[in-house]
């Protein structure tokens, strides 16, 4: 392969057209003239012909025909000399058409010339493809006699653009391991048709069927739209007829044509919780976010992160990236390096506590858009250290709030929690008293513009119960839920990240957005999930073991609580709150007092203090104080 390609030069090429170019020239005028051509025109031939040649492989040339590696030939190449030789042959006609010699000269084979020559500068590629195709398939089959490995038996479910793709590349590329049988597909009208010679042989529920026919080892799924019930019925379809099943990445992948057999991964529990694709308003959030200075706090954990992905795609002049963990900090830095090598990056290992850090990058970096993600989440660990929520949490934002509005920001978005709503534990209070702190600063600025953004549980973050399960899925069970009723909102990472993008381009301040979390999930159905995902059986292979709500922990999670009216955007994934705000000095009086007892440790007049800010907090029956 390495020999052809190198003897497949520039210059070979280019001679291999010439000629080509020559015989086209030279038929055009055997067909005009009945393989009897008049000795005036034949002279007139031998006069043009090295111009004609001359000229074509020049306009050849202008359309880049020959910068192409020849083993991948494809529809684009073929289009490119289409439109080489018809402009050659255009030019042609034009010049004979002003030229005076040219007046009684048959226009007719310069329009035969320009199809003999497009057939055979077209063919040359399809013929050079199909060389390097068979070449490169019998040097696989060399080495798989010597190296022993059997294809597997592979069925596509799915005829649509991505399946055609993975199609594609395993035809042209039969060093991957699979002997696909053809495709599954529900469209009645795709029945019976090919897809690159491979038939379509039946819909999804057949697969049964198939699989037993075809005894069938391997299945890839290539519906990057199926919604979470599409999934699940095909994964567990694989799973009763014993095959292994992959699936290809994310719509958005398909879209930028990153689909590839080197890209299949496992089916996810993302697959099969089905959210639907979220559609952004780009120009709106380019609006507010191209050509900004951007700081996010958080940035190397699992929201923060992603919205440092999300953003950098609307070419913001600087991206200010803030965490307290160093590993962190640099992973995140090294993926946006690679994935935006023109960005402006800047990784500041920084507290949000610390009130003099914050000042100096401010004043430093001078955001004009602030994310503030970073925050203490695990709800167990808040119960056992609250004075640690008050500091990350309450202080923390403060600190941001404060220089936010000080450096005059233009947007502050701080990420919240559906744990806010109704708090029944200290992570969750911490933040509802995060977000009354945003909106009474809201109330006190005129040039900032200070939003929250609420949302649930996110599936794949490192706060998520999903990375508990399958380290216990791994280490053979059992899975521990803690209640067999216990529901929670998911979604997924990256839609969380866009969504906040999003809320933060239509808020003008003041306002809680709320993100459509869909329909609860019972915590015990994602552990059956899990684990069949896993190739094994609930219970069976499995156990499930409940172990009791833990300290702080709701069997169901809400969205709004009493006195927020919610109302429709125009995002049908987003809604805002009207809700009351609280004034900012009898708040700031109230977080003082509660920050001076964490400083002291002291947990139950923390409480005490968070009830009477948060009437609602209902763990515990302290005195309440409404502070509306």
């Amino acid at each position: 392969m390495k020999r052809l390609t190198q003897n497949l030069n520039f210059r070979s090429i280019l001679i291999i057209d010439a000629i080509l170019v020559a015989v086209a020239y030279l038929l055009s005028y055997l067909l005009r003239f009945d393989f009897q051509i008049p000795e005036e025109f034949l002279i007139f031939f031998k006069m043009t012909m090295i111009f004609i040649v001359l000229f074509k492989l020049l306009i050849f040339y202008l359309f880049r025909l020959y910068n192409v590696v020849w083993q991948y030939t494809g529809m684009i190449d073929l289009r490119n000399a289409v439109k080489a030789n018809l402009t050659a042959s255009l030019f042609i006609i034009i010049i004979s058409l002003i030229s005076s010699s040219f007046v009684k000269y048959p226009l007719g084979i310069f329009i035969i010339d320009g199809f003999i020559s497009t057939i055979f500068i077209g063919g040359a590629r399809v013929i050079i493809r199909l060389i390097f195709l068979s070449v490169n398939k019998k040097g696989y089959l060399a080495d798989t006699k010597i190296i022993g490995s059997p294809k597997k038996k592979t069925v596509i479910i799915g005829a649509g653009e991505a399946g055609e793709k993975i199609i594609r590349e395993v035809r042209d590329n039969p060093r991957f391991n699979y002997d696909v049988v053809g495709f599954l597909d529900d469209d009645p009208s795709k029945l019976g048709l090919n897809i690159h010679g491979f038939p379509v042989i039946g819909g999804i529920e057949k697969i049964g069927d198939i699989a037993e026919s075809y005894k069938l080892e391997e299945a890839i799924i290539a519906i990057p739209s199926a919604s979470g019930k599409v999934m699940r019925l095909i994964v567990e379809s694989c799973k009763q007829y014993g095959l292994n099943f992959l699936t290809i990445p994310s719509i958005e992948d398909i879209i930028s044509g990153k689909v590839a057999i080197s890209r299949l991964r496992n089916v996810t529990y993302e697959d099969i919780l089905g959210r639907d694709p979220v559609i952004l308003e780009t120009k709106l959030i380019e609006s507010y976010l191209k050509n900004k200075r951007i700081l996010i706090t958080g940035a190397g954990g699992s929201i923060g992160s992603e919205l440092c992905r999300q953003a950098s795609c609307f070419s913001p002049s600087c991206l200010v990236l803030c965490d307290n963990t160093e590993n962190n900090l640099f992973h995140i830095d090294l993926d946006l390096r690679q994935e935006f090598p023109s960005l402006c990056i800047n990784s500041v290992l920084s507290d949000i506590r610390n009130l003099s850090q914050m000042e100096r990058i401010f004043e430093e970096y001078k955001p004009e858009v602030v994310f503030h993600a970073a925050a203490y989440k695990h709800v167990p660990m808040m119960e056992l250290n609250p004075w640690e929520a008050v500091h990350n949490n309450i202080s923390g934002t403060i600190n941001i709030l404060t220089v936010s509005q000080k450096s005059r920001v233009e947007k502050f978005v701080l990420v919240s929690t559906d744990k806010a709503v109704r708090p029944c534990n200290i992570m969750g209070a911490t933040k509802r008293v995060a977000e009354l702190l945003t909106q009474s600063y809201a109330l006190n600025s005129s040039s900032t513009q200070f939003i929250t953004v609420r949302f649930g549980n996110v599936v794949g973050s490192k706060g998520s119960v999903i990375p508990i399960f399958k380290q216990q899925i791994e280490r053979g069970g059992p899975v521990t839920v803690t209640h067999p009723e216990i529901t929670r909102y998911f979604m997924t990472i990256s839609e969380a990240a866009q969504l906040i993008l999003q809320a933060g381009a239509m808020g003008k301040g003041n306002e809680i957005f709320i993100l459509d979390m869909g329909t609860p999930i019972k915590i015990v159905d994602m552990a059956r999930d899990l684990i069949r995902l896993s190739g094994l059986e609930p219970e069976g292979d499995i156990e499930i073991k409940f172990t009791g709500l833990r300290p702080g922990e709701k069997l169901y999670e809400e969205l709004i609580t009493e006195g927020e009216g919610i109302v429709k955007t125009s995002h049908e994934k987003i809604m805002v709150l009207n809700g009351q705000s609280v004034k900012f000095d009898l708040l700031s009086h109230h977080v003082r007092e509660l920050i001076g007892y964490a400083n002291n440790y002291d947990a139950e007049n923390i409480k005490k203090k968070i009830k009477e800010i948060i009437p609602e907090y209902n763990k515990f029956t302290y005195g309440e104080k409404n502070l509306q």
